[in-house]
Order: C-alpha cells, then structure tokens, then sequence
C-alpha cells in the first residue's frame, strides 16, 4: 500500500469517476485503475463497484477514503511542520470563514495579517459552518473562523469577539420612529431569515423563540445583502450582526439596538489539536481579536 495509492482513493471517492480522478491527478485513467486494483489486492477486498458511466464505493471503500484523507491531513501536517521549524511565518494558511461575517471582517483584518506576516500565503475560503467543519476535519484546512460553541474534541477553540444583533427595519415602518427595542416587543412581527444551513439563521430562530416573533416563510434569503436589500424594499424586517451595520446602511433602512437582553453571537477560531502551525495560529488569533475589539468597541 502507498500514498499515491491513497491519494488515488481520495480523489476516485470525490469526483466518483475515473476520467474525471485521473485527470485530477494528473495521470491517466489506465494507471488510476490499476492502482486502485492493486489496493483492493493489497486489502484483500473491493472498495468500489464499477459501473458503466459512475463509480460506487462500497462501505470499506467508504471507510478507507475517509481513513486515507486522515493520513494525508497527518502527512501534510508533518510537512507543514518541518518547513515552520526552519521558517516558522513563511508557506501558506488556508483559512475558512462563514459568509456572514467574511465581507465584514476580514477587509479589516487582513491587511493587518500581511503587514504582521509579509511572507505568508492566505488562501481564504468562504463557506458555511458545516463544510468549514468537514473541510478542517479532513486538513483542507488549517483553520476556520466560526459561531460558537463548537462541540469537538478533535479541535481547539480560541474565543475572538461577541457580536451584538441589531434590528433592521424600513425607513417607514412604525418602529422607524424608535431607537431602541427589547425583545420581547417583537412578539407578534415576523422576521425574515437566511435559508438552511446558515449558522445566523440559527441564531435568529433563538431570538424568535425567546421574543415571541415568526419567521416570515414566505421569503429565505441566500445571503445577508439579500436580506438587508429586502428590507431596503420595505419587505419586512430582519437581525443584522454588527460588524455588517458599520458599512454604510442605506437610508431606508432604520436600524434599532435591544435595550434588555441583547440577542447577540459568539466567534472563535477553530484548528486540529495536532495542528504543527498551533503557534502561528495563536499569533494569528491575537490579531483577528485586536482588529474585533478596534471594530466593536464597549
């Protein structure tokens, strides 16, 4: 059994083709397959059921993909950390983040990264909270920025900030006239959300629960400027967190604070325990809070 074999695994368990995982390898299809053959020899088993057009893995060979993309998370991790013992802030992060804080934070904060770390390579990744989890899970990641509390004993978790929500309502609705509200005034409004699979919508079901209001079902935005431009045309209202409220708000949009119980969120940022950039991460994490702590004053 060898790497490449794995790597061969990894790449036939994703892409579920031959053609398309040779061509991601950068080999032919001929020499994939045999490959493959060869691991099912040396395992004694079938890990794939071929078909005429797709390929199907069988449970081990589910089992063993996911084993594989362990061990080259390990081995990169080994690599990364031979290059850091001799250059500790040179070579590259991968670093993910959840969309609806990206656009806010991180035009602030990279450029103190690359002033801080001239030489390091940020390659940013936008997604949603659970496929920042996988992809960190798996290496593709070193580390990712999300929504507290994150349950896994597999990763170290470093407090950064805690966001305040803000209510956006139209320029003309009854509640424009206001610049503050508690929580429980909402009862009985309904409140526009983000679709599945974004934490903040999570997050707005809390304030929904606890105040009393409903989701407008009719409407679920794909992403924050599409709620925030909902409202803009007096469709209703919605939370905003509030690092997206200190870029300019256009002036239809009126924007209430809570007065009592101040719906709000908790970031962190995530990496594997066995991280080999743990330290670099740490000095990382110091500068993301910094930049938090300069934006979101007390």
């Amino acid at each position: 059994m060898t790497l490449r074999e794995l790597e061969y695994l990894i790449a036939l368990a994703e892409h579920r083709h031959f053609g398309r995982a040779a061509e991601a390898c950068l080999v032919s299809q001929p020499t994939l397959s045999m490959q493959i053959r060869k691991l099912e020899a040396d395992l004694g088993a079938p890990l794939i059921e071929r078909g005429a057009r797709s390929v199907m893995l069988t449970p081990l060979g589910h089992d063993t993909a996911q084993r594989a993309q362990r061990i080259m998370a390990e081995i990169d991790e080994m690599r990364s950390a031979a290059l850091r013992s001799q250059e500790l802030e040179k070579g590259s992060l991968r670093l993910g983040i959840f969309p609806t804080l990206g656009p806010y934070l991180l035009p602030h904060a990279v450029p103190r990264l690359h002033t801080q770390f001239p030489d390091l390579e940020m390659l940013l990744v936008e997604e949603k909270s659970e496929s920042l989890l996988s992809r960190l899970r798996d290496g593709k990641l070193d580390a990712a920025v999300l929504a507290l509390p994150i349950d896994d004993d597999g990763l170290n978790t470093e407090f950064l900030f805690e966001e305040r929500f803000l209510l956006a309502v139209p320029a003309h609705h009854e509640l424009a006239r206001r610049n503050a509200i508690t929580v429980h005034e909402l009862r009985g409004h309904d409140l526009m959300l983000l679709e599945d699979g974004h934490c903040l919508r999570d997050q707005a079901l809390n304030v929904c629960r606890l105040s009393g209001a409903a989701e407008r079902t009719s409407f679920r935005a794909t992403s924050l400027e599409t709620l925030r431009q909902m409202v803009t045309a007096d469709v209703g209202m919605t939370l905003l967190p509030e690092l997206a409220t200190l870029h300019p708000v256009p002036a239809n949009i009126h924007l209430l604070t809570f007065s009592d119980s101040i719906p709000s969120r908790r970031v962190g940022i995530c990496w594997r325990r066995n991280a080999a950039m743990a330290g670099l991460l740490r000095e990382i994490t110091a500068v993301l809070r910094d930049v938090a702590a300069q934006l979101l004053p007390r």
